[in-house]
C-alpha cells in the first residue's frame, strides 16, 4: 500500500511559532521537538518565526537549544529583523532612526545601514518600536516628539500582552497604544499578523506551511501571506475558539501539536472524512456517530464557519461525551 503524503511531503518549509507551539515557558513541547527533528531528517527547511523583537536571532536559537529544541541561528526570523528591513524601504541609507527597544533591535537597525539613536534630534527620520522591559516614559516621550514632527513610525509588533512565568504582562502593543493615544498616529506594523515577516522567513520556499497556536497572529498572518496553516492546540486556542474563528483566521489543518507534520496531510485537514455524522438542525450543530474528538472538531468547523452556529449537541451518549470533552456543548457564541 502506498503511504498517504504527510505534511512533510507536501510542504518544503515549516514556519514555527514559538510560545505555545514549540515551548511553554521553560519547557519544550515534546510533540514540537518530534516534528522539528522529523522535518530536519526529511530535508524540509525549518524557520522559527517570532514576534518578540527583544532578542537577537543567535540568542533565540541558543535559548531553543537550551530547551532541547534543535535550532540554528539562520533558522530564526524575528520581528526586529522585519522591522529593520521595513525601515530600510522607508528611509534612505544612513538615515537616523530612533530606537525604542533593546540593543538587539538597535543592532538590526545598524545592520540595514541605518543609524540607531536613543534620543530624538532634528534629523530623526523614523522611529522603530519593539518590546523591552526597560522601556519607560522618557523613551515614549522621545518617540512622541519625533512622530509628531513627521518621522516614520514602525512597530515590530502590536501584541498587547507578553506571556511570562508570571502570566500575561504588558507587551509591545500596550506601549504602541500609549503612543497612538499621544500622537493620533498609527504605525506601520512589521510582525505578525502582517504578512511581511512570514514572506521574508519563507523567501526561498515554494510551498511553505505556517504552524502556530494563535488564530489572531499565526493563522491570520498565514492567511494574509497566502500560506496554508496548521493550528496546534498546544497553546492558547481552544476548540470553541476554532469553531467561532472569523474569516481570515481559519486554518487548513488542525492537530494537537506539531508532531502531526509526519501524519497524512488529508487526515489533518478541516472537513476531513471521519466516523462522525454532523449537520445543522434547529439552530445547533447536531453530532452523531463515533470517533476521535479532534476528528469531530475538524468535521464541525466547515459547518460552523458556513452557518455561523457555534454550539453543538450530541444525539448519542458517545457524541454527547465527546462534545463535552471539546468544550463546545450547548454554548452559543453568536
Amino acid at each position: 500500500m502506498i503511504a498517504e503524503p504527510s505534511l512533510l511531503d507536501r510542504y518544503d518549509c515549516l514556519l514555527f511559532d514559538l510560545d505555545g507551539t514549540v515551548y511553554h515557558g521553560v519547557e519544550a513541547i515534546k510533540g514540537a521537538v518530534t516534528g522539528i527533528d522529523a522535518a530536519h531528517a526529511a530535508g524540509v527547511r525549518v524557520r522559527f518565526v517570532t514576534n518578540n523583537a527583544s532578542k537577537a536571532p543567535d540568542a533565540v536559537a541558543s535559548h531553543l537549544r537550551g530547551l532541547g529544541v534543535p535550532a540554528r541561528t539562520e533558522e530564526v526570523a524575528t520581528s526586529a529583523q522585519a522591522g529593520a528591513r521595513l525601515l530600510a524601504r522607508l528611509v534612505p541609507a544612513g538615515a537616523t532612526v530612533l530606537v525604542i527597544g533593546t540593543d538587539a533591535l538597535a543592532a538590526e537597525v545598524s545592520d540595514t545601514a541605518l543609524r540607531p539613536v536613543r534620543r530624538r534630534s532634528a534629523d530623526v527620520a523614523a522611529v522603530v518600536q519593539g518590546h523591552s522591559p526597560d522601556t519607560c516614559w522618557t523613551d515614549l516621550a522621545e518617540a512622541c516628539t519625533a512622530i509628531r514632527s513627521g518621522a516614520h513610525w514602525v512597530a515590530c509588533n502590536v501584541d498587547p500582552t507578553l506571556p511570562t512565568e508570571r502570566g500575561q504582562l504588558p507587551g509591545n502593543g500596550s506601549m504602541v497604544a500609549a503612543l497612538r493615544t499621544a500622537t493620533g498616529a498609527s504605525p506601520v506594523v512589521a510582525g505578525k499578523p502582517e504578512p511581511g515577516l512570514f514572506r521574508e522567513a519563507a523567501a526561498a520556499a515554494e510551498t511553505p506551511l505556517v504552524i502556530g497556536d494563535r488564530l489572531d497572529t499565526d493563522i491570520a498572518g498565514a492567511s494574509a501571506a497566502d500560506m496554508d496553516a496548521l493550528l496546534v492546540l498546544s497553546g492558547v486556542t481552544t476548540p470553541a475558539d476554532v469553531l467561532s474563528a472569523p474569516a481570515g483566521q481559519r486554518p487548513r489543518y488542525l492537530a494537537e501539536d506539531a508532531a502531526a507534520v509526519t501524519a497524512p496531510a488529508e487526515a489533518l485537514a478541516v472537513g476531513a472524512p471521519s466516523g462522525w455524522d454532523v449537520g445543522v438542525e434547529d439552530g445547533v450543530l447536531r453530532v452523531g456517530g463515533a470517533g476521535e474528538p479532534l476528528d469531530l472538531l475538524r468535521a464541525l468547523c466547515p459547518l460552523a464557519w458556513e452557518s455561523g452556529i457555534y454550539r453543538a449537541s450530541g444525539t448519542t451518549d458517545t457524541a454527547k461525551a465527546v462534545v463535552n470533552t471539546l468544550g463546545v456543548a450547548d454554548i452559543d457564541y453568536r
